[in-house]
């Protein structure tokens, strides 16, 4: 079975987030859930953006997630949720030994990391059309250029207007969405 690491999305490491974790490691697969936010969630996007800045931002954020891979085997599928999907998507591309990527409800152009998606390492993104930012602030044309341009690089688009779709515990949580999308990620986890 296959080693996952989930990065959870700016609101913290929700019910929902575990839910989604316990989905795949229901199926035999490993997965760790490294928690930023050590415990705490927040009620909203903007309250966690909030507390993001005040540990520190991108880099404090940064540091965190090497550190919480750097006792795991180099062979690991990186999964992230939004915001969790910058710390999938840059180790990923730079940490040798991926097995793959699934990113959810965010993308960010391969280049932003300084190199192009890695051949060979198989690339999940997910996300709704008319969410504001996935869909609406450039990831979803991102996304497809990068689908086009790699046969890597695997995108589904749900049809819809939500961010978060996949956390359970939030109103925004699609239940069909979701569960398309753990039996797509459970496909991959199988073929790596």
């Amino acid at each position: 079975m296959t080693e996952v690491v989930l990065f959870h999305h700016v609101q913290g490491l929700t019910p929902g987030v575990h839910a989604l974790a316990d989905a795949l490691r229901g199926a035999g697969h490993t997965v760790h859930t490294p928690d930023f936010f050590d415990g705490a969630t927040y009620a909203s996007i903007e309250e966690g953006f909030a507390a993001v800045q005040a540990k520190g931002g991108g880099p404090a954020r940064d540091a965190w997630a090497d550190a919480a891979v750097a006792d795991l085997p180099d062979e690991v599928v990186y999964a992230g949720i939004s915001l969790g999907v910058m710390s999938a998507q840059r180790l990923a591309q730079t940490r040798p030994g991926a097995l793959g990527a699934v990113l959810l409800e965010a993308f960010v152009p391969p280049e932003a990391f300084d190199t192009p998606w890695p051949a060979g390492i198989p690339l999940q993104v997910h996300g709704m059309e008319r969410d504001p930012f996935f869909g609406l602030e450039g990831d979803l044309d991102a996304a497809r250029e990068a689908a086009t341009a790699s046969g890597d690089i695997e995108l589904f688009v749900y049809p819809g207007e939500v961010h978060l779709f996949t956390d359970s515990s939030l109103p925004t949580f699609d239940e069909g969405a979701t569960a398309q999308v753990v039996d797509r990620v459970l496909g991959l986890l199988g073929r790596v």
